[in-house]
């Protein structure tokens, strides 16, 4: 063997017993190690089994204290609220049922309030034959009245709200034209608030949809705290009654009056959501559908009134959600208030039959939006009236619109006669204004020619405004209309040739898609009443004589072709009432238009034209006619003295 072999061998078993003398040290070190993990892990066992026995063993004790914090608590209610109190708080509640020919009202004797109400003679809309489900005004889920005050508690006020607690009641009892239910929260020993509430038997417009209530205090002086109002609240949703959710939400709003007014304040037709507060005296407060509403009178008066609606999303089954928060003046020596609830339509002849407790009109019947002040009396003193004698022998109301529709036509025949007269004198002259306008085409002629217009103007008869004069005091009846057919609850349900509801619009086709503006439904009314409207249009036009001016094929499409077509995207989806009032009032007003036309033909015209023109040649001046012949002389001179200024620069 060699030296480097020796010196190789010598190397390895150094490297050998090395790596065993280092792998053995690992080994007791890892060994090490793992003890000292077992060994803690065996410890954090044992401090968790004992942690555990130590919980189990305290449970009894933590059992007993929930249960003497709730024994501590209930303590601490009772000598804030009383025992009384306490004790309707954890009462069970009870339903009662009050009914009359016109309305069926659920009470619940938590809070004491109303919480459903239905309308006998009404029915949502659904397809003629399908009718059978009531009109609810009330949504029992959402229905909610409170009355809140302050009683003392030593050097402390506490707030009770009547909603929380279980009223006591013996239940209904019938006496000789009226129902009462009489309901009372005791709030101490010998100290109750008590809410009656009359439903009235007897048949009369002023009480068949009206429930009573009479709040009274008893002995509640002594432990009620200062305070100068009592609080109100009162909210509920509306369902949906209509078959179009945009025509009904649209009508659907928050009414109030104020004391002594005769007419009345909304939050406005909106489809978002709105609130207003007042600091003044309010008479009522309503929450206020197309053909329904729910009205909270206080006969003397809420001293403020804090109100507001969110609108539901459509296909939701609700419109709106109304919240109104009230308040009514309070003193120790006040201890009855006298409220009433209207729940029923939006009918004229029973709402205006609605007074106030010292036999007053609170004018509820303004409640139905018939118009302002210009045309709201058209509608009150004459189509009503006209309305509701047509319907006491005439069962049809599409022949009960015609009808109207002629008597209104024949009441404003006179104007229509005068429009048309001025127009065809217009049409007459035409020759001979033409001929001014081309014996004076320069503008600097302009005063000149406008001088010769108002002389042939003269001699004709005409008044240049005759045409327009007529048919603008004919609008606010066209716009009493408009506002009388989408709010008539009479047309309600009423069927019509292809349509079964007068106040719903009618649809011959369902599209299976939405158009914007349009709508998803074809409304056949709506469509003759624009095809009307395209003729009427076409009609007026050519009796105008000015078809070849220049300029007027855009006045032609405007008027024949736009209006009747914006027209149609607007009615769509209105009350076919109302559309098939339009198409007739079309049709006859051409009927109208083309007698005339046949019996008052350009030869007479131009007749009582000439006859005119000899009566003014002997005719003096009037001194406005002198005046105005001098302004506009000295005008046209100083016109001329302008264009010669001109030249000369």
């Amino acid at each position: 063997m060699d030296k480097k072999t020796i010196i190789g061998v010598v190397l390895m078993s150094l490297i050998f017993i090395g790596y065993v003398m280092y792998n053995s040290k690992q080994q007791a070190e890892y060994q090490e190690y793992m003890s000292q993990v077992q060994a803690e892990e065996q410890a954090r066992a044992e401090a968790e089994a004992a942690q555990i026995a130590a919980q189990q063993a305290a449970e009894p004790t933590d059992s007993l204290s929930f249960t003497q914090a709730a024994e501590s608590e209930k303590q601490r209610e009772v000598a804030m609220f009383g025992e009384s109190l306490m004790a309707a708080k954890q009462g069970v509640a009870q339903n009662y049922t009050m009914s009359n020919d016109y309305i069926t009202v659920d009470f619940t004797t938590q809070g004491g309030m109303m919480k459903k109400v239905v309308l006998s003679e009404y029915t949502k809309y659904a397809p003629k034959d399908e009718r059978t489900e009531k009109v609810v005004l009330f949504d029992p889920e959402t229905a909610m009245f409170d009355m809140e005050f302050y009683i003392k508690n030593g050097l402390n006020n506490v707030k009770v709200n009547t909603s929380e607690y279980v009223f006591a009641s013996n239940g209904v009892r019938r006496e000789a034209d009226r129902q009462v239910l009489t309901m009372s929260l005791e709030v101490a020993e010998g100290a109750y608030l008590q809410y009656e509430y009359t439903l009235y038997d007897e048949k009369q417009p002023a009480r068949d949809y009206m429930v009573d209530m009479n709040v009274k205090l008893v002995n509640l002086s002594p432990i009620m705290a200062q305070q100068s109002t009592l609080g109100l609240m009162w909210s509920n949703r509306t369902f949906q009654n209509e078959r179009s959710y945009k025509n009904e939400n649209m009508y659907t709003t928050l009414s109030y009056r104020l004391p002594d007014e005769d007419d009345v304040e909304d939050l406005g037709m909106s489809d978002s959501n709105k609130e207003k507060q007042l600091q003044s005296e309010v008479n009522w407060v309503a929450f206020r559908q197309q053909f329904f509403s729910q009205a909270f009178i206080a006969h003397d008066n809420f001293a403020y009134a804090d109100m507001g609606f969110t609108t539901e999303e459509e296909g939701s089954g609700f419109l709106k959600n109304y919240t109104s928060r009230m308040g009514v003046n309070y003193t120790p020596q006040t201890t009855d208030y006298r409220f009433s609830l209207y729940c029923g339509p939006n009918k004229y002849a029973v709402l205006s039959d609605v007074v106030d407790a010292d036999g007053e009109g609170i004018a509820m019947e303004r409640l139905i939006p018939l118009g302002g002040w210009l045309v709201g009396w058209f509608n009150r003193w004459i189509v009503i009236p006209v309305f509701d004698f047509l319907r006491n022998y005439i069962a049809s109301f599409g022949i009960i619109i015609l009808i109207l529709t002629i008597l209104v036509k024949l009441l404003i025949f006179p104007l229509t006669y005068k429009s048309y007269l001025s127009t065809a004198k217009m049409r007459v002259i035409k020759p001979e204004m033409d001929a001014l306008n081309e014996k004076y085409p320069r503008q600097e002629d302009a005063m000149k020619k406008q001088q010769e217009m108002m002389n042939l103007y003269k001699k004709a008869g005409i008044n240049p405004m005759g045409g327009c004069i007529p048919m603008l005091i004919q609008l606010p009846l066209l716009w009493a209309l408009f506002r009388f057919f989408p709010v008539s609850i009479e047309l309600r349900g009423q069927s019509f040739l292809w349509a079964d509801d007068l106040s719903s619009y009618d649809s011959v086709l369902e599209l299976p898609f939405s158009i914007p503006w349009y709508g998803d439904h074809v409304s056949l009314f709506a469509l003759l009443m624009c095809i009307a409207m395209v003729g009427f249009s076409y009609f007026t036009y050519q009796q105008q004589g000015t078809a070849n001016q220049p300029g007027m094929a855009g006045m032609k499409f405007m008027m024949v072709y736009m209006m009747p077509a914006m027209m149609l995207f607007w009615f769509n989806d209105f009350a076919s009432g109302l559309c098939y009032y339009y198409l007739v009032s079309q049709i006859i007003t051409m009927i109208i238009m083309t007698s005339m036309r046949r019996f008052v033909d350009d030869d007479k015209i131009r007749y009582m034209i000439e006859k005119n023109s000899a009566k003014q040649k002997n005719k003096k001046k009037s001194k406005f006619q002198l005046r105005y012949e001098e302004l506009m002389r000295q005008q046209e001179e100083m016109a001329r003295q302008q264009q010669k200024n001109a030249k000369r620069r």
